[in-house]
């Protein structure tokens, strides 16, 4: 194996992209998504105080919009990139990334902010999907979850870092200065793209643009089983993040009182997130997807509850410390969860890899992003809504897994996928 990322049929940009500067590019485009999220949570506040929205739920909107945008355009981004490849779509969404987070710190209202934020969901979406294909383009199996593990373990410094990013640029402005930061990481994300990474697809894969074509592409994919019911329990475990996501601001200052310390505390939880991911590409190898990832959903059904218990007790909420201690638990959980379930999806589906990127994506955004939103809109001044969320959608994830192992857990599947380029 090489330690060079190449494609030899493409020569542009002529550029061989190293195995650090692959996953590190891989989780540039992944971060600029989890950044649009992310750096907004500090501002929702000013945003609704200054464009005028009274009720505070409705806050969340700035975020369910910009998840609904990211969900339905990545059924496109698919099949174009099956047709045309993977770099000439990336760039053209990356620049409508940028074009709309300018638009949106220009909007004069929330309506018009809330047309932008879709948009930027719209370019957002090919970072997700053409980067997932990028991957399974490259690797394969294990060696596709361990690189997806390790993506994610740099994806996830985002959330780390996003929300005290957020909270200092409103130290030195208003809320219109976190769109414009979005718009020039985004801008640096596209340049490096444009001079280093090179076209992955290679002419033999490419699919014909066609409506059949696209119909069959999608029959592959929702008609295997395990990619179905693996994309299904991504689903739902989203959900119950996205969920948390719309009301954290709503639970960190307005239950525990945080304020400024808020950013921090988000920060703790996604580093768990990171160091879960990173332990995951260590471990991948020796155990498994599998043995992981339903050691780690089961331990986050039963975290879930016992939070949820506590949580309804009705003697207040349940104390800081221990809230914290329950949620990073179940996050850290999630960190491995996230990247073997979609390995596990992806792994049977190299020949429609762009296809299936982009239905597993809008499935996965569209389920989660409907279910955060309704999670979200339940928030009532307690954590219960969240904690239910957590163990009931869990419990759904399980189904579909025991769905998709025809009712066996830790089963190792070692067969090889079909059509892989070793990158390493």
């Amino acid at each position: 194996m090489t330690t060079d990322f190449q494609t030899k049929e493409l020569q542009e940009p002529k550029a061989q992209l190293g195995r650090i500067e692959f996953i590190a590019l891989i989780a540039a485009l992944m971060a600029i998504n989890a950044l649009a999220i992310d750096i907004m949570l500090p501002g929702l506040q000013e945003i609704g105080a200054s464009l005028g929205v009274t009720t505070e739920n409705h806050r969340q909107y700035v975020i369910s919009a910009y998840l609904f945008g990211f969900g339905f355009s990545q059924l496109a981004y698919g099949p174009i990139s099956d047709r045309f490849g993977r770099r000439a779509p990336l760039l053209i969404g990356l620049l409508i990334y940028v074009l709309s987070a300018i638009g949106a710190a220009l909007s004069p209202s929330f309506a018009m902010l809330l047309g932008f934020r879709v948009l930027q969901g719209v370019g957002a979406a090919a970072t997700r999907v053409i980067a997932v294909s990028i991957v399974r383009d490259t690797f394969g199996g294990r060696q596709m979850a361990e690189v997806m593990s390790l993506v994610m373990m740099v994806f996830m410094v985002i959330p780390v870092i996003a929300p005290a990013t957020g909270q200092l640029i409103m130290l030195f402005g208003e809320w219109h200065l976190i769109f414009a930061f979005m718009a020039l990481m985004a801008l640096a994300v596209t340049l490096w793209s444009f001079f280093r990474l090179p076209e992955t697809l290679h002419p033999e894969n490419r699919r014909p643009f066609t409506a059949g074509s696209v119909a069959r592409g999608f029959g592959i994919v929702l008609g295997n089983r395990a990619a179905l019911c693996y994309t299904l329990a991504t689903s739902f475990i989203l959900g119950s993040l996205f969920g948390f996501i719309n009301s954290a601001q709503q639970i960190y200052v307005g239950i525990y009182h945080l304020d400024e310390l808020f950013p921090l505390a988000f920060a703790a939880v996604a580093a768990t997130m990171s160091l879960s991911s990173f332990l995951n590409s260590r471990l991948v190898g020796r155990f498994g997807m599998r043995r992981i990832s339903h050691t780690m959903l089961l331990i986050f059904i039963i975290v879930s509850l016992i939070w949820l218990i506590l949580s309804m007790r009705g003697s207040g909420p349940v104390p800081f410390p221990l809230f914290l201690a329950m949620f990073a638990a179940v996050m850290f959980c999630f960190g491995s969860i996230g990247a073997n379930f979609n390995s596990l999806a992806m792994e049977p589906l190299g020949n429609v890899a762009g296809t299936a990127s982009s239905v597993l994506g809008f499935t996965q955004t569209l389920i989660g992003a409907t279910i955060g939103a309704i999670i979200g809109q339940s928030f009532n001044g307690t954590t219960t809504p969240i904690a239910a969320g957590y163990f009931v959608l869990g419990a759904i994830a399980l189904v579909c897994v025991l769905f998709a192992e025809r009712g066996k857990l830790f089963q190792p599947h070692n067969a090889p996928a079909p059509h892989v380029v070793q990158g390493e």
